[in-house]
């Protein structure tokens, strides 16, 4: 065990500072944390050292060194002691924390096809070490704990359910496949946003759909008054297997994209969507059908494939008029999913073929959850007032 009394800031370390800057940043970061150490210890035993008081809980037994990997090099930290044990610093354990969540990120690296060599010349760069294939291994079982912690927290009542699903190329026995990503977010009855679930799978679209539905009921999920999606395969009967009495919203902007199929001339596109549209944003579905009907008869003749679809398709964009007027530009389309799904697509189009699927969702779980938090310090969704119907 080695004593060390005197933890301020010495007139040659300042000096130091003042005269290489940056070079003496390890030596700041002893002298800080063996400070906090020590102050730390002396707290928990309610006395400082050689004090006696009625209230003290133990005695101090000198310090012991440790070595840390951290950002600015190796450091050599001086560990209070305590005789009786059952002591720790908490003040190096958020170092180590924040040395882990470093090395989970490296980790990501490998995963989003930075090469080894440049994994290490990073570690060098921001460590002064380099991270071994044994310490990737080590950081990326923690973070799949931590991640599934996440995808499996409990949920609670949610009013508007959002679900999209998107398809990312995983290699699976020597063959390149499509994996369905699907996802799930959400609005509170305060108004708040939640990224609510992920699930990345091969299997088929409906199994998939259901199974997911269910985990999110299975961890809470309660109260939805609303499902706002696309027309995704598979999702509809899941939908209503596991949500069978809560309505659907069709997303009008793809409704108004899968119309651009069916218009027999390029010229007639931008009429087609301009009727749409002014249909979709009629002050209420009494209008709205009035539109819908004036429409099938005016594509009746000169375009007979694209009115017979929308007869049959638009009135599955209707529901949001059962809703407030003031939620239904938020709740007509699936557009803030949209911009979630770019944003992944950005990031994991830098992999381009996963090497299985559970690269994959780790990837697309670590993006959700940065996500996440920053929404739960953003301000609310849009809402005037409380989004119960």
């Amino acid at each position: 065990m080695t004593h060390q009394n005197d933890y301020s800031l010495s007139p040659e370390l300042v000096a130091e500072i003042t005269q290489n800057g940056l070079q003496a940043v390890p030596e700041m970061l002893r002298v800080l944390l063996n400070n906090l150490m020590q102050a730390e210890r002396t707290k928990y035993l309610h006395a400082d050292e050689y004090e006696r008081t009625a209230e003290r809980q133990g005695h101090a037994n000198g310090f012991k060194p440790k070595t840390v990997k951290t950002r600015v090099g190796e450091v050599t930290f001086a560990i209070p002691q305590v005789r009786e044990g059952g002591f720790y610093p908490t003040a190096l354990e958020k170092g180590l924390r924040s040395e882990r969540a470093l090395t989970a990120t490296l980790a990501e690296m490998y995963v989003m096809g930075v090469s080894t060599r440049k994994v290490k010349q990073i570690t060098e760069r921001l460590c002064g070490f380099e991270i071994s294939a044994e310490q990737v291994s080590r950081a990326t079982a923690q973070l799949d704990q931590t991640l599934q912690e996440w995808r499996n927290r409990p949920l609670g009542a949610i009013t508007y359910l959002y679900l999209d699903a998107r398809y990312e190329k995983v290699r699976e026995n020597s063959q390149i496949r499509d994996a369905a990503v699907l996802i799930a977010t959400g609005i509170t009855p305060q108004g708040e946003r939640q990224v609510l679930g992920v699930s990345v799978s091969l299997s088929e679209q409906e199994i998939h759909w259901k199974d997911f539905l269910k985990s999110l009921k299975d961890r809470g999920l309660n109260g939805v008054k609303l499902i706002i999606s696309d027309s995704h395969e598979g999702l509809g009967a899941a939908r209503r297997a596991v949500f069978g009495s809560v309505p659907w919203q069709r997303c009008q902007f793809h409704l108004q994209q899968n119309a651009g199929s069916y218009v027999p001339r390029q010229s007639m596109k931008a009429e087609v969507a301009a009727n749409i549209r002014a249909i979709f944003n009629a002050s209420d579905r009494n209008a709205a059908e009035k539109g819908l009907q004036a429409a099938v008869q005016k594509y009746a003749i000169s375009a007979p494939r694209l009115s017979a679809w929308m007869e049959e398709n638009l009135t599955e964009g209707f529901t949001v008029f059962d809703f407030p007027l003031e939620h239904r530009r938020s709740i007509r389309t699936t557009n803030s999913l949209e911009r979630v799904n770019k944003e992944i697509k950005r990031r994991t189009r830098v992999v381009g073929v996963f090497p299985n699927e559970a690269s994959c969702l780790r990837l697309v779980t670590a993006l959700l959850m940065e996500t996440s938090e920053e929404w739960q310090i953003g301000k609310r969704y849009c809402f005037a007032k409380s989004v119960d119907c």
